[in-house]
């Protein structure tokens, strides 16, 4: 009787203990907070966007033209391989970014440790982006307002049709807003239905928004940084079509409140058939 006891204590210490955790979990956050005052004081502005840039200081001139692209609703955060933060300052922007520095790393590497979904969990979308990006023709809130209008959940920004493309999923079309599917090169292509012909997102400068990025935070492997391949599995983390007016991560949610729902019914039960049974 006492060891059973001492299990079912457990089991509602570990219930509670997941409820305050969820609690702070709920308050951690990027934003940049000041040192003295009143905290609720501290934000003039939250930011509704996460931006990631993973750069060295070689590509500070192109990280500066895109970063200009993005508003003040747009939260920039740098992830720096060579190590070199102080020189960035030279940028007014700079002084608003969030810097990470460790050497020699990628940015799946930084995605996997600093990208927690708990902590991003503020911004309705996150662009993990490559330094080298072209973005002259690129517009942040165009961009966001054709994500939501057709409720795209990873997404990315159309190449220019001469730029070296490697899929043709890629590159822009000028006769449409959004495309979902193409033709590849004769042989690519196992299945139209699948990448590359169709869901398909290159990682170079995909754009996750919250719930499909805290499904491929958890696909991300600890010790595979490259992201070779990744590319090709992100369309696990989207479902299909809406259904009834209802989108498809919305039924997920549902689906996963019904079975919390079942799960805490199921052990109320085995509880009761226990201390039945012990009480005989």
């Amino acid at each position: 009787m006492g060891t059973s006891l001492r299990r079912y204590m457990f089991l509602q210490i570990l219930v509670g203990q997941s409820r305050y955790h969820q609690e702070l979990l709920s308050r951690i956050r990027f934003y940049l907070r000041r040192l003295w005052g009143d905290p609720s004081e501290d934000l003039k502005r939250k930011p509704k966007y996460l931006v990631t840039f993973t750069v060295g200081l070689e590509q500070k001139n192109n990280i500066n033209a895109a970063v200009k692209k993005f508003s003040e609703d747009f939260q920039i955060m740098l992830f720096h391989y060579d190590g070199r933060t102080s020189e960035w300052d030279q940028f007014e922007w700079s002084q608003r970014a969030i810097h990470v520095s460790a050497r020699k790393q990628t940015k799946w590497w930084y995605a996997k440790r600093f990208l927690h979904p708990d902590v991003v969990a503020a911004y309705d979308y996150i662009f993990i982006w490559d330094e080298d990006l072209g973005v002259e023709h690129f517009n942040a809130q165009r961009y966001i307002e054709l994500v939501k209008k057709h409720g795209l959940e990873i997404s990315q920004p159309g190449l220019e049709p001469n730029n070296g493309l490697t899929w043709q999923m890629t590159k822009r079309r000028g006769d449409r807003e959004v495309h979902k599917d193409t033709e590849e090169k004769p042989g690519w292509c196992s299945d139209p239905h699948l990448p590359p012909c169709a869901a398909f997102v290159e990682i170079m400068a995909p754009v996750f928004s919250r719930e499909a990025w805290r499904c491929v935070w958890h696909m991300i492997q600890n010790d595979l940084v490259h992201g070779w391949g990744l590319d090709f599995a992100l369309r696990r983390c989207v479902d299909g079509e809406s259904d009834n007016g209802k989108a498809p991560w919305k039924g997920v949610r549902d689906r996963c409140k019904n079975e919390w729902a079942l799960f805490q019914d199921r052990l109320a039960n085995a509880d009761k058939a226990y201390f039945s049974q012990i009480e005989h």
